[in-house]
């Protein structure tokens, strides 16, 4: 019998250690529901690249266009792209977004209209509202010479505002958009 109660104490603890671990990988910020383990990305570090490798990390956020605030909880995205080589090499996974909606994963230049605009993909979220795009683009050097930003801009629009054939917008909608949480940089190896 005080070997079972032993047994059970230390089955108790065991539940406890494990339950308590989990709580502590945990931000408060962090939500439920997205794909493939990723999180809400308030709860996460800052983008860029990391020591000497060629590949970096941009996050893309929902942004209030008053102050353009980072919308608390709302949809995000997070861009694996490299620094540098022949193209732009890119993975793109959007989270929270509106089911069987069409957007483009754009590079931006100011000033506007964005003269030089570069569409880099093009996807459709899903049923569980996460969008995936994935690339290599011939972009040139990011940014471009006549970009008034010391980087380039990337944003998730709507496809249906953006106009490819005519290079132009058919509307503005950017509380509908993903827009760069930083600006980046790449070199093109080709140049």
């Amino acid at each position: 019998m005080k070997k079972l109660s032993y047994f059970t104490v230390l089955l108790a603890i065991l539940a406890m250690i494990i339950l308590l671990g989990c709580e502590s990988r945990m931000s408060p910020m962090e939500t439920t529901g997205t794909e493939q383990g990723e999180t809400n990305t308030l709860a996460k570090g800052k983008s860029g690249g990391s020591g000497k490798s060629n590949t970096a990390h941009l996050y893309l956020h929902e942004k209030d266009p008053s102050d353009w605030s980072i919308v608390e909880d709302g949809a995000w995205g997070k861009m694996k792209y490299n620094l540098e080589g022949a193209e732009f090499k890119f993975v793109f996974n959007g989270h929270g977004l509106d089911e069987g909606v069409d957007y483009l994963l754009i590079y931006y230049p100011d000033p506007w209209p964005g003269t030089g605009l570069i569409v880099l993909g093009a996807g459709t979220a899903n049923d569980e509202y996460n969008v995936h795009i994935m690339g290599s683009v011939n972009t040139g050097d990011l940014p471009i010479a006549t970009d008034a930003n010391d980087g380039a801009k990337i944003w998730l629009i709507l496809a249906d505002d953006y106009d490819e054939v005519n290079a132009s917008w058919n509307a503005w909608n950017p509380t509908e958009y993903l827009f760069e949480y930083d600006l980046i940089s790449f070199n093109d190896t080709d140049d």
